[in-house]
């Protein structure tokens, strides 16, 4: 079986490095997801290419496919006349992603209301730069909301 799709080697191990630290993901599962990405016809691609393609074992190639299905990166239908599984980059993954980002920073700005809280002693010169820090954080929920509800 050869290559459905034509890549870059250079732009995919580039997508490789990138993606596998931004989404925190196993190494094959990030191949598998930047060869996705090269799906520009939005045709699919099928499990037997990953197999074929990255030497992997099936075993492997699945549990990559799994993690990525789980994390909602990827998603999968079979056509009407085959058994096959195909295989696509979830179009709502930059939605997903920042997402994921405004809810941390959410995240962050309670747990420094809680601390703030907490404390017993309040240095003033402190207190103006953690709202300088919470004002950026805010700032920034608002615009990347602001920019998903475009999506």
């Amino acid at each position: 079986m050869n290559r459905s799709i034509e890549i870059d080697e250079k732009i995919f191990q580039d997508a490789v490095k990138f993606y596998g630290t931004i989404f925190n993901i196993p190494p094959l599962a990030s191949k598998i997801y930047a060869y996705l990405i090269f799906d520009f016809e939005k045709a699919g691609i099928p499990f037997d290419e990953f197999v074929e393609v990255f030497s992997a074992s099936k075993s492997s190639v699945s549990t990559s496919i799994s993690w990525l299905l789980n994390a909602e990166l990827i998603t999968d239908h079979n056509k009407m006349d085959e058994r096959k599984r195909y295989f696509f980059i979830n179009d709502g993954y930059k939605k997903i992603r920042f997402e994921k980002i405004v809810q941390k920073m959410k995240d962050e700005l309670k747990l420094i209301d809680d601390l703030n809280n907490f404390r017993k002693v309040h240095d003033e010169d402190d207190n103006a730069k953690m709202e300088i820090y919470k004002s950026l954080l805010n700032r920034n929920i608002k615009n990347i909301q602001e920019s998903l509800n475009k999506l």
